[in-house]
């Protein structure tokens, strides 16, 4: 287990690889598919309702004064990301199959973490409460930018059916929970802050009931007979090298714009994150009759390699105490 936490591989990324393993081994069919689709439908409305309801927009808006600081944090996440992602067309379907493809270019279009970069952030010695802002906006746009990225550049590269009468189950599933949640805030934050473990399990619970869904379908469909090891060694380079062409070029961003050494930390760390918890519900309702798990492998790939790769940076920034590591 220390091994694990020097990783920063949790028992929750563990969890969603058994579940995603699970649902290989073990799809359902019929009736039982059926029910887990209303299942995930219902779990992921209820976890948009609590993102919704735990989220301050008074925090966000007050934030905002800082405003080069989150709008280079937000170009990375929602401009830089996605042209890298667009960059990578080239590799469809020589290198990678064209839903892999699919799932490298959607994990540059969700937004960023909160918890790490915020964690990440605080480790580095960096201004955590610029994280805080960057990070909780780019999840607060990303419910609404994500969505619109992914019908707008998801048609130029022909590989994901998404279309513009997506919107109305983006709406359903996921803002319209998300805009109740910022209503009932002032009813429920304080039993939400009291309860805040019983409500992680409600989170988790949501996103691994996603993940087996997703892997069950896929197996179901027999798309997994279509991938092969060197195509999963292939996305895992892909994932390493955007990692650290967006760790490269944030860091020479905020240098070269004249950021303090704390927001340095803010713009590299909350500015190449990208969110599982966000990402795989947006999957299952933006990819609907797709082959989802091999849409979101490359997300949850991505994922573990930004927690391993960013917990190390910290924890070097942190030992040296001088956040001028950053740009080393």
């Amino acid at each position: 287990m220390k091994f694990l936490n020097r990783l920063y591989i949790d028992g929750f990324i563990l969890s969603i690889a058994a579940v995603a393993i699970l649902g290989s081994l073990f799809p359902v069919s019929g009736t039982g598919q059926t029910v887990l689709d209303w299942a995930t439908k219902i779990a992921i409305g209820l976890l948009f309702l609590l993102y919704g309801a735990r989220l301050s927009p008074t925090e966000a808006l007050h934030g905002l004064k800082h405003w080069r600081l989150h709008s280079v944090v937000l170009a990375s996440t929602f401009v830089l990301f996605p042209l890298i992602g667009l960059a990578l067309r080239i590799l469809a379907p020589t290198v990678i199959s064209d839903e892999l493809y699919t799932g490298v270019l959607y994990l540059c279009l969700v937004p960023s973490t909160v918890q790490s970069s915020i964690a990440f952030t605080s480790i580095a010695r960096g201004n955590v409460a610029g994280a805080i802002v960057s990070a909780s906006l780019s999840n607060l746009l990303g419910v609404f930018i994500t969505p619109l990225l992914v019908i707008l550049l998801m048609s130029t590269t022909g590989q994901a059916t998404v279309d513009p009468s997506s919107v109305i189950d983006i709406v359903l599933q996921l803002l319209v929970p998300f805009m109740v949640g910022q209503l009932i805030r002032p009813l429920v934050i304080d039993w939400l802050m009291r309860y805040a473990e019983p409500t992680k399990f409600v989170d988790r619970g949501s996103i691994l009931l996603v993940v087996f869904s997703a892997f069950s379908v896929s197996m179901a469909d027999d798309v997994w007979s279509t991938v092969t090891a060197i195509e999963i060694v292939a996305v895992v380079a892909v994932c390493v090298f955007i990692l650290a062409a967006v760790l490269g070029i944030t860091a020479f961003a905020g240098a070269k714009l004249g950021f303090s050494l704390p927001d340095r930390t803010v713009i590299i760390f909350c500015g190449s994150k990208k969110s599982l918890a966000t990402g795989l519900p947006m999957a299952s309702v933006l990819f609907a009759g797709q082959p989802i798990g091999l849409i979101v492998l490359p997300l949850m790939i991505f994922h573990q390699i930004q927690l391993i790769v960013c917990a190390a940076i910290a924890q070097r920034i942190a030992k040296r105490a001088d956040p001028e590591a950053i740009a080393s």
